[in-house]
């Protein structure tokens, strides 16, 4: 390969790397986000119709519990279903506006498959998402609890 044709290869690469995100690419990003701000700002308004929209109806939420003892640890799981109910009666409506938080981190994305850090005011989830039939949807969610501050003592 001449000098010439070398020294164009690798301007040519040059340019690729820096060049920006595609529309496409920030077009999914956004649909990403908004599942996730469906999910959680769904929650605390007690909104069901929007968490369930970002839920896949196979859903696995997840939790590790770990026991105080030192015996058996043990994994929670929650539906769904479970999930949409909850959130039609109102768990998440109790926390103050105030407090409320939902920072989401799109961690990675590809293809179909995306995995989203989702922070709320008490817990963390890893949300991994699924694009189904056009639309992106939480098929799966392993979450925690952040810890509680300690009680003031007297």
């Amino acid at each position: 390969m001449n000098r010439f044709r070398m020294v164009s290869v690798l301007v040519a690469i040059a340019l690729v790397a820096v060049v920006p995100v595609s529309a496409a690419d920030s077009e999914e990003d956004a649909a990403i986000k908004a599942t996730a701000l469906d999910y959680l700002e769904g929650w605390y308004t007690g909104d069901a119709e929007r968490m369930e929209r970002a839920l896949h109806p196979d859903l696995a939420k997840r939790i590790v519990r770990v026991d105080p003892k030192g015996r058996r640890d043990r994994v929670d799981s929650m539906s769904a279903l479970t999930l949409v109910q909850y959130t039609r009666e109102g768990f998440g409506t109790k926390v103050p506006a105030d407090e409320r938080q939902a920072d989401i981190t799109i961690l990675e994305v590809f293809g179909n498959a995306a995995c989203v850090k989702a922070v709320a005011r008490d817990w963390v989830d890893f949300l991994q998402m699924g694009k189904v039939n056009g639309e992106w949807k939480i098929i799966n969610v392993l979450w925690e609890m952040k810890p509680q501050p300690a009680a003031p003592k007297e």
